[in-house]
């Protein structure tokens, strides 16, 4: 299963497990650096987040 998001002509970024002050997330790193969100929900744990990421059962975010 590919966990990567194209985005039009974008250089695809790698889908990951992320922590912020409000909890795991999923999303992308640029250079060692958080980049985006792209999980809608913020999860507890990382086991939880990486379970969403690695069944593809969490909610993309809209970036418009």
């Amino acid at each position: 299963m590919d966990m990567n998001r194209h985005y039009g002509d974008v250089e695809q970024l790698e889908l990951v497990v992320m922590k912020s002050g409000a909890g795991y997330y999923i999303g992308t790193c640029e250079d060692g650096s958080p980049y985006s969100r792209e999980s809608a929900e913020y999860y507890r744990s990382s086991a939880d987040a990486q379970l969403a990421l690695d069944s593809n059962s969490f909610t993309q975010r809209n970036h418009y």
